[in-house]
């Protein structure tokens, strides 16, 4: 049987007020119990139907903005793009941040479908592949920014992340560097990244040595303790990829720390191209994301699906660009 606002209540121990307060958002309720509540919502995968409602008649002129960390630079520039382009349309944005849970994925998922909102733009790994499927059967317009799902049919608007992995260690080839390590994210978009750098790597015709490829988390800290790791082996790389500019900064600071010049000692690329990139010192060489393009193509293909939910999806890949700064240096 198809769950029912009854159900919900019943299944979150609470009464079916308390849930229409939580699915409109109205009134004063816990966040205990409303974290509750859309627990109950997920687990009888229950979305309401004042959602649907909406797509048939009259529009919120309201967009969902789901990321996985706001206080990484890009995700913010990101944000900025996709809200300045919804307002140019006569959209407001309302955005979720899942700090790449996939519990809290399910809850802002439930939540802004229950907000009545017009359309989702999804700018994160996301691990709740099956309830993005299960929105798109129910005609809900979503969008993919920055990341890719192969699986879903969806409108989708990426980097070339080979062409950028490919950019960055052809450089650092190219000034002379032949111990080269890269320091990269734990996420779909950054194995192209690794895999440019292999190739690259290969058609020079040299070996990554032993330590040289370090994955973890995109955050300054463990920037800084993957450039401690690398530059403290015998045999230290001369020259570091780091896959996105929040590791290209704990990268910086690593190095700075231990006594080693930048670039003069160690060669230092990032990635992204973020307001990180021109307040660090030096000034970071990075491979630059055209987010504002990226963000102004993504809300044009999700508005075009409201209004036409057109059969075929697109996806579109953007090419990145070397920003040539003070953090490389050709090899002594």
């Amino acid at each position: 049987m198809k769950p029912t606002i009854h159900s919900v209540a019943q299944e979150a121990g609470v009464s079916i007020s308390t849930v229409s307060k939580v699915i409109h958002n109205t009134g004063s309720i816990s966040e205990q119990t409303r974290k509750k509540v859309f627990q109950a919502m997920n687990k009888l995968n229950y979305h309401p139907d004042v959602a649907a409602a909406s797509l048939r008649g009259k529009k919120t002129k309201v967009i969902g903005l789901l990321v996985p960390d706001i206080s990484n630079p890009f995700y913010a520039e990101v944000a900025r793009s996709i809200e300045d382009r919804s307002r140019e349309l006569g959209f407001n944005v309302m955005m979720c941040n899942t700090d790449n849970d996939a519990e809290k994925e399910k809850e802002y998922l439930s939540l802004l479908t229950s907000q009545r909102i017009d359309g989702i733009v999804v700018a994160s790994a996301f691990r709740s592949t099956d309830l993005l499927e299960g929105l798109l059967e129910k005609g809900i317009p979503i969008a993919l920014i920055a990341s890719e799902i192969p699986k879903l049919s969806i409108d989708t608007v990426t980097v070339d992340d080979y062409k950028g992995g490919y950019l960055a260690t052809s450089y650092l080839l190219s000034l002379g560097h032949k111990r080269i390590a890269i320091i990269v994210e734990n996420v779909r978009s950054n194995i192209p990244r690794l895999e440019a750098f292999r190739d690259a790597m290969e058609e020079a015709e040299l070996p990554i040595l032993d330590g040289y490829i370090i994955k973890t988390e995109a955050m300054i800290q463990k920037g800084y303790e993957g450039a401690r790791q690398l530059l403290s082996l015998q045999e230290r790389p001369t020259a570091i990829f780091a896959c996105n500019d929040l590791l290209a900064a704990g990268v910086i600071q690593a190095a700075k720390e231990m006594g080693f010049n930048i670039p003069e000692d160690v060669s230092v690329v990032g990635f992204d191209n973020t307001v990180l990139s021109t307040t660090t010192s030096p000034m970071l060489t990075t491979v630059a994301q055209p987010v504002k393009e990226m963000g102004a193509k993504v809300i044009d293909l999700l508005t075009k699906e409201m209004q036409t939910s057109k059969p075929y999806k697109e996806r579109l890949l953007l090419s990145p660009e070397l920003m040539i700064r003070q953090s490389t240096a050709a090899l002594p």
